[in-house]
């Protein structure tokens, strides 16, 4: 392939064959549940009963083609980085010297988690900001994710997506860019944090992912909100099974999910499931992810990334790069001290009473603000 094949950004529409819905509609006709555990509660994990309405809904209400029109209301692209195919949104801001930002998604997630901020994020003055909030937006697919396939080759961890968003971003032509990040989005940003990037602006995440080391003395001076957000670390390690699955087992796991769209639905619970019954999303929304995770095949190569984290040798490092934070209610709680031992340039740290994991799609008003005062 020559450089300039290599180099080269073509256009991309997303236009799923009918065929592939048809597929989708005759399985779920066709769900057989598992025997619903006694109670028919969240207890043993996704009860039937919310099954059972979810996917009435998906079959008969949800409209695939109505969110595939929407994302092809943006300009959309494919080009080729460190050998894999990437997928990405890229939206120019009408104004001029607009702030070239990138943002990164979440797991289970894709593009579709920042479709609700967009547009304020692109054209600020229509949307309650002034011009010179303005941003121009870039949004890859991780690969893997959504049409950042087919996954070429192994070692994807965190840090070389990081690398590859960075080539992508100079690609496009920006010396200067920030990013935006959110669950698996965050540690991507993280990484062009200790990455420094010429010219790179900050990173503005929704966690820090900082824990406890045994160190003597280093919850001293907490109070109940240090110990809240411990015991929330506590009650999702005792849930979150999938990620000791998908950091050992993650094709094992992907053949059933992959042959079973509710099996799909099931296994993507953190969408609904992780504020412990908080979650603002609307099955619609839900369904968006979901549906798009089924059509592109990807339960495989997106739960890979926790067996490459969890065989990656990486040594603890401090990020020094410019660091905003945004904490929402029922999210992964980020505890400062922890954060800042981490992170030793956080300038920014924004709290909210209502939000959670998934704030981009259920809060994107707040995050937009948010990010406008952060890269003012």
């Amino acid at each position: 392939m020559s450089t300039h094949e290599s180099t080269s950004i073509r256009p991309f529409r997303i236009e799923v064959p009918q065929a592939d819905l048809d597929d989708l509609a005759d399985r779920l006709a066709r769900t057989r549940l598992p025997q619903a555990a006694p109670g028919d509660d969240w207890t043993y994990g996704v009860p039937n009963a919310y099954l059972s309405e979810v996917v009435e809904h998906w079959r008969t209400t949800f409209d695939w083609r109505a969110v595939e029109a929407r994302l092809n209301a943006y300009d959309q692209f494919l080009t080729e980085i460190d050998g894999q195919t990437i997928h990405f949104l890229h939206v120019r801001s009408a104004e001029e010297n607009a702030t070239p930002l990138l943002l990164a998604h979440s797991y289970p997630g894709s593009v579709i988690d920042f479709i609700e901020m967009i547009d304020p994020l692109v054209d600020p003055v229509a949307h309650g900001g002034r011009a010179e909030d303005a941003f121009d937006v870039v949004v890859p697919s991780m690969p893997g994710f959504g049409f950042s396939i087919p996954v070429v080759d192994r070692g994807w961890s965190m840090d070389r997506v990081a690398r590859a968003y960075d080539v992508l971003m100079r690609r496009l032509g920006y010396e200067s860019y920030g990013t935006h990040g959110s669950d698996g989005g965050a540690m991507v940003s993280r990484e062009l944090g200790l990455m420094e990037p010429d010219g790179f602006l900050g990173m503005h995440v929704l966690q820090l992912f900082s824990f406890p080391t045994g160190a003597p003395g280093e919850m001293d001076g907490f109070g109940p909100k240090e110990y809240a957000a411990l015991e929330h670390l506590q009650w999702f390690q005792s849930v979150g099974g999938y990620n000791a699955i998908n950091a050992s087992r993650p094709q094992t796991v992907a053949v059933g999910v992959s042959d079973s769209p509710v099996g799909q639905l099931a296994w993507n619970e953190l969408f609904q499931s992780f504020g412990d019954g908080t979650s603002l999303l609307t099955t619609d929304q839900i369904l968006a992810e979901v549906t798009l995770e089924w059509l592109t095949n990807t339960s495989a190569t997106v739960g890979r990334y926790h067996y490459e984290e969890a065989h990656r040798d990486a040594k603890p490092e401090v990020n020094h790069s410019r660091t905003g934070v945004a904490v929402f209610a029922d999210d992964f709680k980020t505890i400062r001290a922890f954060a800042d031992r981490d992170n030793d340039n956080i300038v920014h740290w924004s709290e909210f009473a209502e939000g959670g994991h998934y704030a981009m799609l259920e809060k994107p008003q707040e995050i937009v603000e948010d990010l406008r005062a952060f890269f003012a």
